[in-house]
């Protein structure tokens, strides 16, 4: 299934490695949409601090990255 681009997601940071600055965002919603996890990069989040905590609250957009995975963008 194809993730909507456009929109905006609910979600949750599950992972974070600050010395890689790669991480992970859980989407939460319906059972459709929900559960899908999409990798991010430190430069993706808004608030510019190259840090996310697990378990943090946020909301993100999907976009087609490398390698043809999903990334999610513009976290926060």
């Amino acid at each position: 299934m194809t993730p909507s681009l456009s929109a905006r997601r609910p979600g949750r940071i599950v992972s974070y490695d600050d010395h890689a600055g790669l991480g992970e965002v859980e989407a939460s919603g319906d059972a459709d949409q929900g559960g899908d996890r999409y990798p991010f990069h430190c430069t993706q989040l808004l608030d510019g601090s190259r840090h996310a905590e697990p378990g943090q609250q946020v909301s993100f957009r999907v976009i087609p990255g490398h390698r043809g995975r999903w990334e999610a963008a513009e976290v926060g």
